[in-house]
């Protein structure tokens, strides 16, 4: 094979941005699209295949690898149904709503053959790519502190009214954590791994009509002591998008594109123990790395990367094995904040599952109708900050 036949499933917002993006490579081609709305489909090329149900389109034998768009709850079964008539699979975060789907996603993956990723874009961003690189060399030593402002997720009730799905239990499955958030905490666990404990307070629809979470505050807890605060919300503006974090050489602080590593001239720890002076700071000296007006490739890095591996065997930016990390810990800070407990990492599955499908259930929100009158470039959303 020297071309991948690419089916799209879902043909929303994201569904045309992998499409654009696409079609402006060489490797591959779009053979199939699948959208449950047909006029979502009607502007499409004529000679390209339309289908109004994902299991059509898998079994179709006219693709090689599929993309999915589709609202959250979808991805599971597709992904696995995909993976079992032996195609290539790239899902949009989050992998899934709850872990117990996700695990049943990686455990459809039995055919290491056929590559599985996730549409974590966010990793392509240089900024992070430097940081996730010093890190790694050993460069900042070990860490102490972790510190996340994210509160520049800002999204108006026309964004909440724009579908039917959105910001409900039954058809999103949660808010922040689970449609903002994925590249926030893919990034977090990515740099410096899982916590072990989350603590966190939620507000339900606090700044919005809906009748999930759009506030968040998460205290974290470390192997060996070391504590952080994660902090996020879709209701407030101007926001703030300042990752801190403190290690034994130093302090780095990532905001507005911006690296700034304050290093220390001796670790931290060896000062304390070793200073005479009982006022005595560590003296430090700053390094900065300016990555303004570069974002990495995006998505389109990711759907390369992903064609490069069927094709050439390159290693994943983002392997779907990978996917169940970020939604562990979205799923940890809901249900701390929903319990009003300390929640231990890795989570009750059977749990979490047992209270949204009770959230479902329960349900006694009625959401606006949908407006179709809305407007807004869905790549408004990708381009600066996370």
């Amino acid at each position: 094979m020297n071309k991948v036949r690419l089916g799209i499933i879902g043909m929303g917002g994201m569904g045309n941005v992998h499409f654009n993006n696409a079609s402006k490579m060489e490797r591959v081609e779009v053979t199939a699209i699948c959208d449950i709305e047909p006029q979502k489909m009607e502007k499409f090329p004529p000679n390209i295949l339309r289908f109004d149900n994902s299991a059509s389109l898998i079994a179709s034998g006219k693709v090689d690898a599929i993309v999915i768009s589709t609202p959250h709850y979808f991805h599971p079964d597709i992904a696995i149904d995909g993976l079992r008539h032996k195609l290539h699979v790239l899902t949009e975060k989050p992998i899934a709503v709850h872990i117990n789907d996700a695990k049943r996603m990686l455990s459809a993956h039995t055919d290491r053959t056929r590559v599985f990723a996730v549409m974590f874009q966010q990793r392509t961003n240089p900024a992070f790519k430097k940081l996730k690189e010093m890190i790694t060399e050993g460069i900042t030593g070990d860490l102490l502190r972790v510190n996340w402002i994210v509160t520049d997720w800002f999204r108006t009730e026309a964004y909440y009214a724009s579908g039917g799905w959105r910001a409900t239990w039954k058809g999103e499955g949660g808010g922040v954590l689970l449609n903002q958030c994925p590249h926030n905490l893919d990034l977090l666990q990515w740099l410096v791994g899982m916590p072990q404990k989350v603590i966190s307070t939620i507000g339900i629809g606090r700044y919005h009509n809906i009748e999930v979470e759009d506030d968040v505050t998460a205290i974290l807890e470390y192997p060996d002591g070391v504590t952080g605060v994660f902090t996020t919300t879709t209701g407030i503006s101007p926001g703030t998008n300042r990752l801190e974090l403190s290690f034994e050489n130093g302090r780095i602080i990532l905001e507005n594109q911006k690296l700034i590593f304050s290093k220390n001239e001796m670790p931290v720890s060896e000062y304390r123990k070793t200073s005479n002076d009982m006022w005595g700071v560590p003296p430090y000296s700053n390094i900065e790395y300016d990555f303004t007006g570069q974002y990495g490739g995006q998505h389109a890095e990711v759907l390369q990367n992903f064609i490069d591996a069927i094709l050439d065997g390159k290693e994943l930016i983002a392997p779907a094995e990978e996917g169940i990390h970020s939604l562990m810990l979205g799923n940890a800070m809901f249900l701390s904040g929903f319990l009003k407990e300390p929640v231990s990492l890795p989570i009750d599955g059977d749990l979490y599952e047992e209270t949204l499908q009770s959230l479902i259930k329960n349900s006694k929100f009625v959401k606006s109708p949908v407006k179709t009158d809305v407007v807004g470039d869905i790549t408004k959303s990708f381009g600066v900050k996370r």
